[in-house]
This record gives structure tokens, sequence and C-alpha cells, in this order.
């Protein structure tokens, strides 16, 4: 069987391709929800498009999109996401993904907004379990990184709402793109001494790490704060404004230490929170790594002195960068296959 798995965002849109419990396809493409709304449903069939989707294949959807500033609520953002996809595959048949680990139709969905609302970590948590029963799984993506600890095949999270989870330590507010300088770090070396930073948005993590060469420009998938290419040369000169300086006063070494006690900073608050989720599951020793930042979550648990797996291992590089989209349809195939129980 052929499912299409979708983690739509507020930023980044995901798609993956799977048959027979393989990842045929995977694709992701930066698109701000906000900016053109009404373009999300072309989207999905360019997407669909590109990763040579069956129109008769049914549709599995998680969603973090309702997040979006242009939604006054959470309900109001199930239900535009929920219409784009059926405006894109009117003949489909499309199933979301809740919290809770089950589906529920178009409808259900728009009538129970909360329960399938930033449903994508849950989705992942499923699918990883079912291969890795007992370790601790570390999603860095773009924005955010999801710390899910799996216990006897199954997820268990302490909490399931974003609030929720933000207070457990299950979600930090950190990716390897997104995440403006400024909420890393107040400070960082300059000069021998320690300078504050500017909080003007100058720089993103982006730029430190594609300096630091730990993602690629490819990866830089929002516009640069100051409209210059997502170059390493470029990045340079973002990372100098956050000091107030320029490259003509701050050469490659006064630069490698800014990016390099930024991503210290960065490893560090997502260690942090793993030690509180390690706290509550102390016989879990494995931790299972995946998204754009994956080598933020690596470094991370080996700080921890846990063993690293990297997903893409088992569920290759391009759709463990796209986890959710991939889970998801993972676990809908598995269910649509899956005869009911007889009473």
């Amino acid at each position: 069987m052929e499912v299409v798995g979708w983690d739509i965002g507020g930023v980044n849109t995901k798609v993956a391709l799977v048959r027979d419990g393989r990842v045929l396809a995977a694709h992701s493409r930066p698109f701000e929800l906000q900016r053109a709304p009404h373009e999300l449903p072309r989207l999905l069939t360019s997407l669909a498009t590109n990763i040579a989707a069956s129109s008769h294949a049914p549709h599995a959807v998680t969603m973090t999109a309702e997040l979006s500033q242009m939604f006054t609520s959470k309900r109001e953002g199930v239900a535009f996401v929920v219409d784009a996809v059926s405006s894109a595959f009117p003949n489909a048949v499309t199933w979301i993904y809740a919290v809770d680990g089950d589906f529920h139709t178009p409808v259900e969905a728009k009538l129970r907004p909360l329960r399938v609302a930033a449903a994508n970590w849950s989705a992942t948590a499923e699918a990883v379990a079912n291969l890795i029963p007992n370790a601790i799984l570390i999603d860095t993506g773009t924005t955010t990184t999801d710390i899910i600890p799996l216990s006897c095949g199954r997820p268990v999270p302490s909490g399931r709402t974003d609030p929720e989870r933000l207070a457990s330590g299950e979600l930090v507010y950190t990716g390897a793109v997104r995440t403006p300088v400024e909420a890393i770090v107040a400070a960082v070396p300059l000069a021998g001494g320690m300078a504050g930073v500017s909080a003007e948005g100058f720089a993103l993590a982006a730029d430190v790490h594609l300096w630091r060469g730990s993602i690629q420009p490819d990866d830089y998938s929002v516009a640069p704060p100051d409209g210059r290419p997502a170059t390493r040369e470029s990045a340079g000169l973002r990372l100098a404004r956050v000091v107030c300086a320029d490259r003509e006063m701050l050469d490659d070494g006064a630069i490698t230490a800014i990016a390099d006690a930024v991503a210290d900073a960065q490893i560090d608050q997502i260690a942090r929170a793993l030690g509180r989720v390690r706290l509550r599951h102390p016989h879990l020793d494995t931790a299972v790594v995946a998204g754009t930042g994956e080598f933020l979550a690596a470094a991370a648990a080996r700080a921890a002195g846990l063993t690293v797996l990297s997903l893409s291992t088992t569920f290759g590089p391009e759709a463990a960068r796209s986890a959710p989209a991939a889970s998801v349809a993972f676990l809908l195939e598995k269910r649509l296959c899956t005869p009911p129980v007889s009473a």
C-alpha cells in the first residue's frame, strides 16, 4: 500500500511517500504560511507531484501550522490546514493524526482541534518506538527540539500540549536555523572578555552553524536577516553584527569564537532539558537523534552520556530530516493494513 504523509508547519512543509514500510521519497519546502496562506493548496499539490504520489493514495496529515500568528486560535488554524488539504486532494481519503496516536477524519479533526494540533512529535515518537522500544528521541529541527522518552515500545511523555511540553522540558524552543542568536545567549567572547549581544535580530542559529560547517547553504531555509545570501561569508557579516561590529573590526578567529560560544550554549540548553527528562526515566540510556539539527541533538546526548543512534540509518537521510511526515505515513499504512480484531 502507498501512503502520503504530511507535516504541515508554519514555515516548512514536509511530505513523504511510503509503500510497504519503506520510504520511497521525502521532501521539504520552506513556506511561510502567513505570507501567502491562499497558496497552501497549490504547494501541497506541487509537493505531491514532486514525490510522484498516486492520486488514489490515502493521505496522513500532522501539523504545527495552527500556531501561526495569522490565526487567533488553534481551532481556526486546524480548520484552515484541514480545508487546504481537502481542497488540494478532493478525491483522496485523508486522515488527521492526533496526539493520542489515533487518526481522525477531517470533520472530526475540526470538531476536536486540540487533539490534532501540534501532533507531529507524537507521530515520530510512535513510529520510532515501534523500532527502538527503549530510548529518548531527540528531534532538533529548524525551530524547536522535541525530547520524547520511549519505554516498552510506547512514547511516555509527561505532556501532550505544547504548553505542557514546554513546562516538562520535552519541548525546547531552539533549532538549527530560525532561532535568533539573542534567544540563545546574552553574551559572547570578544577581545579577551565577554560582550553583551544586540537584541536586533541581526543573526540566526543558521549563521552560527553555516559558519561552523554544521549545515549547508541549502539548509538555510529562511530569508537571512540582512537580505544577503546564505553563504559563509555573509553569515560572518551577520555574526559580527551580534556585537555591533563588522568584518573590518573582527577577523575569522573572533567570528569563530562567537559562533562556537553560541553553538555550545545551544547544546547546553538541549542537554539541560534532556537531563530533566532523564530524571523521570533513568533507565533509558540510548538517544535516537533526527532533524536538520541532528548534530546538536547528538552533541547534547553525548554530553549526557547516552549512546547515540541516528534515525537516518533506519529512515534514510532525507526521510529522517522529514521524520514526522514519514512517521505519520508509516502509522497510517500500518493501521490500514491491520485487520480489525474480531469480537
